[in-house]
């Protein structure tokens, strides 16, 4: 599925059940909140933090609910992420196209 069949079902589902988007002040909240949740995750699965028997530990779906997010500001905001995410390939493919391969960290 393209990331811009990824917005229109999006869309569609804050049509049929979201009623309408939150305000973009919002959405960033919520972006920051669900990005936490993956910083906790990532901080205990492979960091060095013990999990708490409260801890979701489901990657997977906390990745979605930041994708989901992001989808949402990208409608309300009007950007078409499918293009504006092949124009980003594109200059990491021509920028940085030796940057990683002569990385002697690497």
């Amino acid at each position: 599925m393209s990331i811009q069949q990824l917005q229109q079902q999006v869309d569609e589902w804050i049509k049929q059940y979201g009623v309408r988007y939150f305000n973009e002040l919002t959405n960033m909240a919520i972006l920051t909140e669900e990005v936490g949740e993956v910083a906790r995750i990532m901080a205990r699965k492979y960091g060095e933090q013990s999990f708490k028997e409260s801890d979701n530990s489901d990657l997977g779906e906390e990745l979605a609910d930041v994708l989901f997010v992001v989808l949402c500001i990208a409608n309300q905001t009007k950007i078409n992420l499918q293009e504006s995410f092949d124009i980003k390939i594109k200059l990491k493919s021509t920028r940085d196209k030796s940057r990683h391969i002569n990385n002697p960290k690497l």
